[in-house]
């Protein structure tokens, strides 16, 4: 998020009538991504504020009332039937897989432009654009749309290696890879393997970024290890809760068809409910501070570390979402301590 409103000034909000794009404005957002919406609720929940309707499914163009978070209780309250349904799916609502492919155009570099070079520039003009951008190719363009080919560290030395003249025209590899921000990302691999690059031109003929082994490289780090640090949480928290619980208080917040009494049966929703002391189902409550007491962590703060479980679920269902935007920092910083304190304790 681009900015975060204090406490204080959400809480002058308290009882006021205002607009969804006001309140995303305050944020510094005016999309409702599974990201902005994790990181506005929880920051109005720190607060003790929600709104009602909710601001995350409601009518983009409606106003929101902003009231005190013990007051939204019955009408979010779920019924019994549809908890079960939750703790099955925990997020993963109909339609929540993406409704198609993985795009090249999904990548930030697809469209974030093109350094280039026009085609009257003299090869040192290239190279040291290569050079000072730390670039292992440079397009050479005339206009937006008219792509002569592309200087590369390998075709500059092949230029050198045959005695060729030094002209751009010599430096170039004339039958660059092209791609549209519509094709399949993973078609697209081997290419981008084979060559390092692939350009990218819209519909209207115009370059509107390049694509590297770089950027695929940043993707993939900031896609797949979220997925594996959640895994290594749900590990540890199997080990601890499953050697430390009763086979009885894991039934207990189980779906009825499901109650195995098997702690590997239950997912980030059943976790929560296992150790949240102050959790809207009060049947669970006294479940829990048992649960708690046989963990034996006497060095932990309880509140802490439900309210990081929590934070850490909801991140679980928004990458489950496959959310096109990377994890901010605040929330990969969340995950780093939550595992780092899982590794202590497990």
């Amino acid at each position: 998020m681009s900015q975060t409103p204090s406490e204080e000034q959400l809480r002058a909000l308290k009882g006021e009538k205002i607009p969804v794009k006001d309140l995303l404005a305050l944020f510094g957002t005016r999309v409702r991504s599974d990201q902005a919406v994790l990181f506005i609720t929880q920051t109005l929940k720190d607060a003790g504020l929600s709104t009602v309707p909710y601001f995350a499914n409601c009518n983009g163009r409606a106003d929101v009332h902003i009231v005190p978070l013990e007051s939204v209780v019955a009408s979010e309250k779920e019924s019994e039937d549809d908890q079960e349904e939750d703790e099955e799916t925990d997020g993963l609502t109909p339609g929540a897989l993406p409704p198609h492919s993985f795009r090249i155009g999904d990548l930030p570099a697809a469209s974030g432009g093109v350094d280039c070079v026009p085609s009257n520039a003299q090869v040192t003009t290239a190279t040291y654009l290569m050079r000072t951008k730390n670039y292992s190719q440079v397009p050479v363009i005339d206009g937006r749309t008219t792509l002569h080919g592309v200087v590369t560290w390998s075709s500059v030395a092949k230029m050198y290696e045959t005695n060729g003249a030094i002209t751009l025209v010599n430096a170039l590899v004339d039958d660059p890879p092209i791609a549209g921000p519509r094709q399949d990302f993973f078609s697209l691999l081997p290419i981008i393997s084979e060559y390092g690059y692939v350009l990218v031109r819209d519909n209207s003929g115009q370059f509107t970024g390049i694509v590297t082994g770089a950027d695929i490289t940043e993707r993939f780090d900031a896609t797949a290890w979220p997925f594996f640090v959640v895994g290594e949480i749900e590990f540890r928290l199997r080990k601890c809760l499953g050697a430390a619980l009763d086979p009885d208080n894991i039934r207990a917040v189980q779906p009825k068809n499901k109650k195995t009494g098997q702690i590997t049966d239950l997912m980030f929703n059943g976790y929560v409910k296992l150790l949240d002391g102050d959790q809207q189902n009060p049947a669970f409550c006294p479940l829990a501070d048992q649960n708690w007491q046989a963990l034996g962590w006497t060095g932990v703060d309880r509140i802490q570390f439900v309210h990081q479980l929590d934070r850490v679920r909801a991140v679980r269902n928004m990458i489950a979402h496959f959310d096109p935007e990377p994890l901010s920092k605040r929330l990969s910083d969340e995950l780093r301590q939550f595992v780092g304190l899982l590794r202590q304790l497990a």
